[in-house]
């Protein structure tokens, strides 16, 4: 019996057989195999694009991560009741706020500073001030980095989350994070799409599909969702009487007819992506399914993601699928609420608890959890929303208050993937209105985000309407390298 592995096996084959398989589909094995690295992302010649598949690429330089997940809190939570504690905010409570402030909702607007009703403290190794909303977080606080400078420059939601999607403020069509990462480095995933979104059995998000689109980018490269419940992928088995040779042999001749019309119809990117996700949805009947089940799990790590109770079931089964994606390969997975639960415009002291016990096991058991399976070195977790809070009370200082939007500053936090643990970077103004040190815009996020991937944001480059795009689209943008591990 041979003692040749199943790879080395086939590429022998391919090279005895190179002539009468083609030297390209040789090429494209050995990629697979990992015997030779694609093109690196971006470095297309000049007015071309990267081939349309989802084959690794190899990066600009040496990566520390290979895989992102994003926890994006739609509505803007508020920041000094969470993350930024400001006792200066608590001992002007009630008082005239002398600042400018932009309002949203200018019929509910006051002056009036509201001190947060929650109690914030020291927690882990690192002495990081948490709220006591967040006691999950706490215990995971020294594997995180709390960015407390974030600036938008706008109120809005959806311009806000466009900037931090999309790379511009308020634009549409423009491809997402996930697609230009997806774009310049490929999948790990054979048998798995390379971006998958998480969707809330409550619906879509706010600005919905646009929080995955790619934009100008073929739909090969946009978000794939998920449905919220099971089944979370319709129709993925074939009938009984289409299983098997019969099914085999089906694709192939779908397979060659694809391409023989591809062929008349070059540059056809829609087709392109069609043919691709054909060719993927027969490749995820197996893997799919095992990926998606949960109920394969210890019961220890169920209760961890907090399956066990209704509060935190949903937001929890999410998190653990989206670390099974990742451990498949997956690179690029998002996660998602129903509308905007963050924007407590009134009667916070209910609405702001409620979410926090919603997500905040999950979030952190989803750190833990890579952190223990050695994953969190290579998967970046980024959580965070569009916005902030204002630090002034929106309508009165009594039950029903809430707080307006606030673009100006605001916080998130990110672990994992070559960011540096257990530290705050930046601050707001002694209040929480406006980030007033070393000041983080959402481009300054995803140049730094692309870096430890391995990119240069600058050189991730897709030709559209005559130009080289990039996801800042020339604006101006930094790495936060203080966040980064040396």
């Amino acid at each position: 019996m041979s003692t040749d592995s199943p790879a080395r096996s086939r590429r022998a084959f391919l090279a005895r057989s190179a002539f009468g398989i083609g030297a390209f589909a040789l090429a494209d094995l050995l990629r697979r195999d990992g015997l030779i690295a694609a093109e690196a992302g971006g470095l297309a010649k000049p007015g071309e694009n990267l081939p349309l598949n989802f084959h690794p690429r190899a990066p600009h330089f040496a990566p520390k991560a290979n895989a992102m997940i994003s926890l994006f809190m739609h509505g803007g939570p508020s920041h000094v009741d969470l993350l930024d504690p400001k006792p200066e905010l608590t001992r002007g409570h009630g008082k005239d706020y002398s600042g400018e402030v932009g309002y949203s909702f200018v019929n509910r607007a006051s002056k009036k500073l509201f001190g947060t009703p929650w109690k914030f403290a020291k927690q882990g190794q690192c002495g990081t001030e948490v709220s006591e909303l967040l006691p999950h977080f706490a215990k995971i606080v020294d594997d995180v980095c709390v960015v407390r400078s974030m600036h938008t420059g706008h109120n809005g939601h959806e311009v806000s989350i466009r900037y931090f999607h999309g790379g511009r403020a308020g634009v549409t069509g423009r491809p997402n994070l996930g697609s230009w990462i997806v774009y310049a480095l490929g999948s790990e995933a054979e048998n798995l799409p390379a971006y998958m979104v998480l969707s809330d059995p409550g619906g879509h998000p706010v600005d919905g599909t646009h929080n995955w689109s790619s934009g100008f980018m073929p739909p090969m490269y946009q978000g794939t969702v998920l449905r919220p419940e099971e089944p979370r992928i319709l129709n993925l088995e074939p009938p009984p009487r289409l299983k098997g040779e019969l099914q085999r042999e089906n694709l192939e001749l779908l397979g060659a007819l694809n391409r023989h019309h591809l062929e008349a119809h070059p540059g056809e990117t829609d087709l392109e992506a069609r043919i691709s996700s054909y060719e993927l949805a027969a490749a995820m009947q197996t893997a799919a399914k095992e990926a998606l089940d949960v109920s394969s799990e210890p019961a220890y790590i169920q209760r961890m993601y907090g399956l066990d109770n209704d509060a935190t079931r949903s937001y929890g089964t999410r998190c653990l699928i989206a670390r099974r994606l990742v451990e498949r390969g997956v690179r690029f997975v998002q996660l998602f609420l129903s509308g905007q639960p963050w924007d407590n415009h009134t009667t916070i002291a209910d609405g702001l608890p409620a979410i926090c016990r919603q997500t905040d096991q999950p979030a952190a058991a989803l750190v833990a959890d890579l952190k223990q399976r050695g994953l969190l070195d290579t998967t970046i977790v980024h959580w965070g929303g569009e916005i902030g809070r204002l630090p002034v009370v929106e309508g009165a200082l009594d039950r029903t208050a809430g707080r307006d939007h606030n673009g100006q500053g605001f916080s998130i936090w990110l672990a994992g993937g070559g960011i540096k643990p257990g530290v705050t970077y930046g601050a707001t103004d002694e209040v929480g209105h406006r980030a007033a040190v070393d000041v983080v815009t959402p481009n300054d996020y995803q140049a730094t985000i692309l870096r430890l991937l391995g990119l240069d944001h600058a050189r991730v480059l897709f030709h559209h309407n005559g130009r080289a795009q990039q996801i800042t689209d020339g604006q101006p943008a930094k790495v936060v390298e203080a966040i980064l591990k040396g």
